[in-house]
């Protein structure tokens, strides 16, 4: 988005519309009936903004001013389309039509009410079964966090046009699919519910930890998507994974600060500056998860977000590394194993165990994990390194970090791997496996 930081006006421009873009365009596609139109008529609007704000000022309310512009704007585009349409008939009748019809033009004047329905129904827009995974993270970064094709396509490695082209497609894939702004229900309201919230922690975890590039964290990426998971929150108040996922991200988004040395070197959970964790977030997580546990004592189902939550609360709970109850912590990962089986859950659950009752118990976990079903992954010999170094055998635990080096793909991880494999003491050379398939996964180790 085109904006100089030292100009007060375009910033109240980028506030604005990043405060306000989900809404605008919500309410557009509800009205239009196309996600297209509806996100040009948008930034038209915004381009009006800062053509015009510095002149006369940010009105004392943007929103509206926005939401105003656009639908003029739609209101003009519908006019032109209608008095094409009426020539082109003219034209293949050979006749005139007379001048007295009107425009038939949408009232989109009148449509100014159930706003925040409409954020919610563009969110299930975005992540709609019909899209890939990939495609609905594209789109909702795109169409409800308001950021620019430029900024999505650095989120996620790849060009500006690659980015385009992609988010073009997820847009002409709903059209031919015909789906509609509204809100499932039922069973499908929850299946659609659960792709959302998948989207969301996708978007987060991306940015919590990068799959790849130079940096070992992208926080605007993580931020967008905490802001996501607050929004999806007010919208939708009564679900317990809902403010289990917002909990989750709360809690897990204020160790940024704390995650990297002066150098940029990455740190680990245990080692960070508990101080330097962001106490906002910290008191937003938990006051979210007590939420969910209060919906979950009536007998509302609860899931994979709200165990994480739990998780990651004990973590914020001690004051320092030492004071964490692992105990606790392993009995959760036991919860979620079996709420939600996977073998990222499983790696974890060895961490936790091996904190709780010893590495052995943590390398018995480890060792009933398929390693091919994390093949490529530097998640499964870097946990490795962790139990082997507790249990003593450092030439294994060298050998299992150097694995988990060549493995990754992002510079941050591999500095830290490397660094305890020396640490550990020299390695053999074991032959390296490309690629990876990451999964969500946690600084414990």
């Amino acid at each position: 988005m085109p904006a100089d930081p030292t100009d007060d006006t375009s910033a109240a421009v980028t506030a604005a519309w990043r405060a306000e873009s989900a809404r605008l365009v919500g309410a557009l596609v509800r009205m239009t009936r196309d996600v297209d139109l509806a996100e040009d008529l948008a930034q038209d609007a915004l381009v009006a903004a800062l053509e015009q704000w510095p002149a006369t000022g940010v009105p004392d309310n943007p929103s509206a001013w926005l939401m105003t512009t656009a639908k003029r704007r739609g209101v003009d585009h519908y006019r032109r389309a209608d008095a094409l349409r009426r020539k082109v008939a003219e034209l293949e009748h050979g006749r005139a039509r007379g001048g007295g019809e009107e425009a038939q033009v949408p009232d989109l004047v009148d449509q100014v009410d159930h706003i925040e329905d409409d954020v919610l129904r563009l969110v299930f827009l975005t992540c709609h079964p019909v899209l890939t995974p990939e495609s609905r993270a594209a789109l909702t970064l795109r169409l409800v966090g308001g950021l620019t094709t430029a900024e999505v396509a650095r989120g996620f490695l790849t060009t500006e046009t690659t980015m385009g082209q992609r988010i073009s497609r997820a847009k002409k894939t709903l059209a031919s699919a015909r789906a509609e702004l509204e809100l499932p229900t039922g069973e499908e309201r929850t299946a659609r519910l659960d792709d959302v919230m998948a989207v969301i922690y996708l978007i987060f975890n991306e940015g919590y930890t990068a799959t790849a590039g130079a940096d070992w964290m992208r926080p605007d990426l993580a931020a967008e998507a905490t802001r996501l998971a607050r929004m999806l929150t007010d919208l939708v108040p009564c679900e317990p994974e809902v403010l289990g996922l917002q909990a989750l991200l709360e809690l897990q988004g204020s160790r940024t600060a704390a995650r990297l040395s002066p150098d940029g070197t990455p740190v680990l959970l245990e080692a960070q500056d508990r101080t330097q964790w962001d106490p906002l977030m910290v008191r937003r997580g938990l006051t979210a998860l007590r939420a969910a546990s209060r919906l979950a004592a009536t007998g509302t189902p609860v899931g994979k977000y709200f165990l994480q939550a739990s998780i990651a609360a004990e973590h914020a709970r001690a004051a320092r590394a030492e004071d964490t109850d692992w105990a606790r912590i392993a009995a959760l990962y036991d919860v979620l194993a079996r709420a939600a089986p996977g073998p990222v859950v499983e790696v974890n659950r060895a961490v936790a165990h091996g904190r709780a009752h010893g590495a052995d118990a943590g390398l018995a976990v480890l060792d009933a994990v398929d390693p091919s079903a994390l093949a490529g992954s530097p998640l499964l010999p870097s946990v490795r390194g962790d139990l082997l170094e507790r249990s003593g055998r450092r030439a294994e635990a060298s050998a299992a970090f150097a694995e988990a080096a060549r493995r990754t793909r992002n510079e941050g991880e591999r500095t830290v791997l490397l660094r305890r494999a020396a640490q550990s003491g020299p390695p053999p050379l074991p032959a390296a496996e490309p690629g990876d398939d990451r999964g969500t996964d946690s600084d414990e180790g």
